[in-house]
């Protein structure tokens, strides 16, 4: 390229290089533009903060002030209400609590309700059941079918060339168990249900499932079949020597209404067979429980031993105890321990769902709910439990 050529270039570049510097200029002009509407806007939204905080302000202790200011709080308040319409104040009184006094009525009692609990205590309530023990089923139907073959098959010895004669056939019992319904009705208002200050709701579901354990507690044991489940005392009784299928086989303490020495009670475990004893058990209420654990072997040793870990039941003669307080009392002839496996020898049958109703029209302006559940029981090995009797035979 020679030097007459590169002047001309340079004056060619003259107007490129003007034509960017006013490029860059307005670009700068129009970003300071966007700067400043951008500033705007956020100072427009910290004034609607500000704004905001203001009326939702929080709890916060009163600021220093070189003067303290007479009248109470709520009065100031209560008359700017009256006089201007202006409630802000008396809104802010039931958020500044620091600033008044409970104690006095006058500085802010009057506007302090009672609190109430958030839960109701009720008395507690045994609610052991046999259930922990027996054999529990789920059922879709109106009754549970337990079949039973409770005799044996025959047999005997034979040569080799003699015929072998007929043997017994084994029979089958079947031990109906129907489903019978439990049910409850309580009601509360239904302005009770809005204003209450706990669920009560919740705590009405709680207490009907509460007796309904307790209520069907007493039915395994002492129930009589008649719209209940057949309970485990209602069967007929036979001292075990004459025991048959059908009955329930006792044991006698030989002591009318005691205990005696306590021997009967490892006659009672002898008396179940050796095919029950690996999965068997003791039911019995705290008062009999409070008599036999007294007991002691003939070396001084107490038959009795409380459970080494948290949750263990007690046991006796090393078999676990059930402290079920629906057994009846110690008393003359009374039938108050039983000792047997109620996995094999008790059936409970069950819908497994306990169903609620809430049902707000029938009895206006009362809340009624109206909780069922289906469930039955009865004995179904007689073989596998055994009674002590407290009576002489």
């Amino acid at each position: 390229m020679s030097k007459q050529e590169i002047p001309a270039l340079a004056g060619d570049a003259v107007p490129l290089v003007q034509e960017v510097r006013q490029a860059v200029s307005g670009f700068v002009k129009d970003f300071r533009g966007f700067q400043g509407e951008v500033q705007a806007k956020l100072k427009q939204t910290e004034e609607r903060m500000i704004m905001l905080d203001r009326k939702t302000q929080v709890a916060a202790r009163p600021h220093l002030a070189a003067s303290e200011s007479t009248g109470a709080p709520h009065q100031k308040a209560f008359g700017a209400y009256l006089r201007s319409g202006d409630e802000g104040e008396l809104r802010g009184l039931e958020l500044d609590a620091k600033s008044m006094s409970t104690a006095v009525n006058s500085d802010g009692g009057y506007l302090v309700d009672p609190q109430t609990a958030d839960t109701v205590k009720t008395v507690l309530q045994s609610t052991a059941s046999i259930r922990a023990v027996a054999s529990v089923v789920n059922v879709e139907a109106t009754s549970y079918d337990v079949l039973i073959d409770h005799t044996d098959v025959g047999a005997g010895w034979a040569t080799e060339t003699d015929p072998t004669g007929e043997t017994a056939t084994p029979s089958i019992d079947r031990i109906t168990i129907p489903l019978h319904e439990l049910s409850a009705l309580p009601k509360a208002s239904q302005r009770l249900l809005d204003d209450s200050a706990f669920d009560i709701e919740g705590w009405l579901a709680g207490r009907i499932a509460d007796k309904f354990a307790r209520a069907e507690a007493a039915a395994f044991l002492t129930g009589d079949g008649v719209d209940k489940p057949t309970g485990i005392l209602t069967h007929p009784t036979v001292d075990n020597n004459v025991w048959s299928w059908g009955s329930l086989g006792y044991v006698a303490t030989g002591v009318d209404g005691d205990i005696g020495n306590g021997d009967a009670i490892i006659d009672l475990v002898y008396a179940l067979g050796a095919q029950y004893r690996a999965g068997a058990s003791f039911v019995m209420n705290s008062k009999t429980a409070g008599v036999i654990r007294k007991l002691k072997d003939a070396d001084g040793r107490f038959l009795w031993s409380d459970g080494l870990a948290a949750g263990e039941p007690a046991r006796l003669m090393g078999y676990p105890v059930l402290v079920a307080e629906d057994m009846p009392d110690v008393a003359t002839d009374s039938y108050s321990v039983a000792f047997g496996d109620f996995a094999a020898g008790y059936t409970i049958a069950e819908r497994p769902d306990l169903r609620v109703l809430r049902d707000p029209f029938s009895a206006k302006p009362h809340v009624l709910f109206y909780a069922t559940k289906r469930i039955g029981g009865d004995v179904s090995d007689f073989a596998a439990i055994k009674l002590l009797k407290f009576g002489l035979s």
